[in-house]
């Protein structure tokens, strides 16, 4: 595989660089906001993202026949990083979880009413798979769907479900069959977020970023928006999550974080001298900086392996380079406290504070980074078992 992008890439880079310098705007794009706040969730970040949509930006990986472009999925890894550099909404879930599940697994139906509204940016979509018992375990979730004339009746609870709060649809995984396997039993939904017996309730995070929790009280849902086959969906979350493992936790927010950490260590002083001269300082910066490369090269394997919408996403690819680059991210932001000493503690966007006022709020939200889509642990045990061959109770 190449790990530089060919005459063709680079120029489609150097296109996406042009439309954001015309259209960032403060309202759009913050570098100082992390890696999962990068969200749709205002309407000048909708109106952002239309604007994608009008150049043909989104679903590019699509096939032709369903309103993509059958390109290579590099194409959205260079714009989605392209974004994440700015702290611009990504192309995230909509594209890169709900639509390319629909084309493996979706209905006709289905296809045909969510694929052009995510082409469009017409909508946005919560995805519910975590419970108060069943967190990075997905599997054990217990939210019941309780088959009825006509479709379904789900009661229970979701937790952690990031976008709920102003998001259109809801894509939630339920017990359908409890007298199966708990990886058997499960299928999954399409549930408009405005629909009655679904409350929502914000939970503040770590972060400053609202969460939420999610109740069912006898929501029903047409047998039309059950997502493939009854009982499969866990399959197709765990499809899913190897994209969202990917697509959610960009590279290149901390590749930033980390050049204006360099920046401010060239300058600062420590007790009267350059902090650039402290050789402790030099070889954690440098180990940042060899740890960086890799995490960017483990993205562009990850691309690689995953080539086009119709092969199945490379799940130990997703797991390790998930693992590694949040980890990468959490060690930057505990390096920009580290190095700014007593002012590093100054909130984000503090006048005069070091970086910004960055460190705080790093070193905060990228504990966050490590917990969503499947924490550290889930990781480990995909790539032990999936890519070591190691037995489940090693």
């Amino acid at each position: 595989m190449e790990f530089d992008l060919s005459p063709e890439q680079q120029a489609f880079s150097d296109e996406v660089e042009a439309f954001l310098d015309e259209h960032v705007t403060a309202e759009v794009g913050d570098v100082c906001r992390e890696n999962m706040a990068q969200i749709v969730d205002t309407p000048p970040r909708r109106a952002f993202m239309r604007k994608l949509a009008e150049r043909g930006w989104l679903g590019m990986t699509w096939p032709k026949e369903l309103g993509g472009q059958d390109k290579e999925g590099v194409y959205e890894y260079i714009l989605n990083e392209a974004l994440a550099r700015r702290g611009c909404p990504q192309i995230g879930k909509g594209v890169g979880i709900i639509g390319k599940t629909l084309i493996r697994h979706g209905s006709e139906k289905l296809q045909k009413e969510f694929l052009p509204q995510i082409l469009n940016a017409q909508v946005e979509f919560a995805v519910g798979y975590s419970e108060p018992q069943a967190g990075s375990d997905a599997a054990n979730m217990q939210l019941k769907a309780e088959k009825v004339d006509g479709g379904w009746k789900l009661n229970g609870q979701k937790t952690w479900t990031t976008s709920a709060h102003f998001a259109d649809w809801y894509w939630v995984g339920a017990r359908s069959d409890p007298d199966k396997s708990k990886h058997d039993g499960i299928s999954l939904f399409l549930i408009p977020m405005d629909h009655e017996g679904l409350e929502v309730r914000g939970m503040p995070t770590i972060g400053d970023e609202l969460t939420n929790e999610v109740f069912f009280n006898d929501v029903f849902v047409p047998d039309d928006y059950l997502v493939g086959k009854r009982g499969s969906g866990f399959r197709y979350i765990a499809e899913a999550l190897d994209l969202e493992r990917f697509t959610m936790f960009t590279y290149s927010p901390t590749e930033q974080r980390l050049e204006e950490l360099v920046d401010y260590v060239k300058g600062a002083k420590r007790d009267g001298r350059p902090l650039r001269e402290d050789p402790g300082v030099r070889r954690q910066i440098a180990q940042l900086s060899t740890d960086a490369e890799v995490a960017r090269v483990m993205g562009l394997k990850f691309v690689h392996a995953a080539g086009q919408v119709g092969k199945k996403p490379p799940t130990v690819e997703a797991s390790k380079y998930k693992l590694f680059a949040t980890q990468l991210s959490q060690r930057v932001g505990n390096a920009m406290v580290d190095f700014a000493g007593a002012d590093g503690q100054c909130r984000v966007h503090t006048e005069d504070a070091p970086m910004r006022g960055r460190p705080e709020m790093s070193y905060r939200y990228s504990v966050i980074d490590t917990i969503g889509g499947g924490a550290s642990e889930i990781q480990k045990n995909i790539i032990a078992r999936r890519g070591l061959g190691l037995p489940k109770n090693f």
